[in-house]
């Protein structure tokens, strides 16, 4: 009895017909991934544009109780995620940092640590004491 149990055929698909829809999945994936590249980019980009904003009201408060905009992350307050590229901890994809500062101005700048699309040109936008929100290097 065991036996006709364990000697019965049971339906089931075949390794060539698996491995044949894995490779039509494969084929199709290919096909859709460059299309969806410019989205992935996009989104990526919506990091940058948040961190630059929040970095220009850290300035905006502390130019209301210094009259100056400062140069320095930590003494704004401003706390820069570990990168992507540092390890496998990191999840910030661009690094944000204070290219001038003075009495009257400031300038700042996020540069993407990783290049999206793979054209070796890396993001980087860039914002000032106006919030004048601008993408410097297109990726």
């Amino acid at each position: 009895m065991v036996q006709s149990i364990l000697q019965k055929k049971v339906k089931a698909y075949t390794l060539t017909e698996i491995l044949v829809v894995l490779v039509i999945i494969g084929i199709l994936v290919l096909l859709a991934l460059p299309n969806l590249m410019p989205l992935i980019t996009k989104a990526k980009t919506t990091e940058a544009k948040l961190q630059l904003e929040h970095l220009a009201k850290l300035q905006q408060s502390y130019f209301y109780e210094h009259s100056k905009y400062s140069s320095d992350l930590v003494e704004l307050g401003f706390v820069q995620e570990k990168l992507s590229s540092d390890g496998k901890d990191g999840k910030a994809n661009y690094k944000v940092e204070i290219t001038s500062a003075n009495n009257n101005a400031f300038s700042a700048k996020a540069t993407a640590v990783a290049d999206f699309d793979g054209d070796g040109v890396y993001n980087v936008w860039q914002i000032d004491q106006d919030k004048t929100l601008k993408e410097v290097t297109p990726d």
